[in-house]
């Protein structure tokens, strides 16, 4: 039997994403969220990992004089509990070049549009502001590009004629509950893997946008 895929999930707010990968696990699932970080006390996603039994830690950016310092502590933090896969779950901070290479193939980000498309922040008013008749989420390799790793998993929605960013924002919401913990299955089974070319699944090179999702997966 394939030892469990140890994963610690970075946070810094409420933890919805994160909620669904605690609601994904089960005897059967080849992950195990070990640990949940964030960088601020308040954040309601250390109390869902509380209430499943998870280990919590808060490492407050504010207390480190630099970047370099603060990523430096996330990573002994991280490494305490040696994880095969590091998830950021809505974590706001950029990290460092360094943060990123020390766990090269194994940290995932979900971003709330169809990358390589609207990079950042705000990328729901965004999609409503250019007209665009669809949105959706990636969830991609981490790299030192700021959004901009290879994509591993993508879905999308039809943007609905008059629709407000509150209704496009939940509906993308669900979509990011799906399709990340799919993403997280997918490494932990040793399907889902960063090669040279890019993303892969199953030994074989995903396209640019990555393994687009069917409604039968999910």
């Amino acid at each position: 039997m394939r030892p469990r895929c140890n994963v610690v999930v970075l946070i810094s707010g409420n933890g919805s994403n994160l909620q669904a990968l605690i609601d994904s696990q089960d005897e059967s699932h080849p992950m195990q969220v070990r640990a949940v970080i964030s960088n601020r006390a308040e954040a309601y996603g250390l109390q869902r990992a509380a209430t499943a039994g998870i280990d919590t830690q808060v490492i407050d950016h504010r207390s480190y004089a630099s970047r370099d310092a603060f990523d430096d502590a996330l990573i002994r933090a991280i490494d305490t509990y040696q994880p095969q896969l590091v998830v950021l779950a809505g974590f706001m901070r950029i990290l460092t070049e360094a943060f990123v290479q020390h766990y090269h193939g194994r940290l995932l980000n979900i971003h709330p549009s169809l990358l390589p498309q609207y990079k950042g922040l705000d990328t729901h008013r965004r999609v409503l502001a250019a007209g665009d008749p669809a949105h959706g989420c990636s969830v991609h390799f981490v790299t030192a590009e700021l959004d901009g790793g290879p994509v591993a998993v993508q879905a999308a929605i039809g943007v609905h004629p008059g629709e407000d960013i509150a209704a496009l924002t939940a509906r993308v919401h669900a979509l990011e509950h799906l399709i990340y913990p799919l993403a997280v299955r997918w490494f932990a089974e040793g399907r889902l893997r960063l090669g040279d070319r890019g993303a892969m699944l199953d030994g074989e090179p995903l396209p640019a946008n990555g393994h687009v999702v069917r409604s039968e997966e999910i």
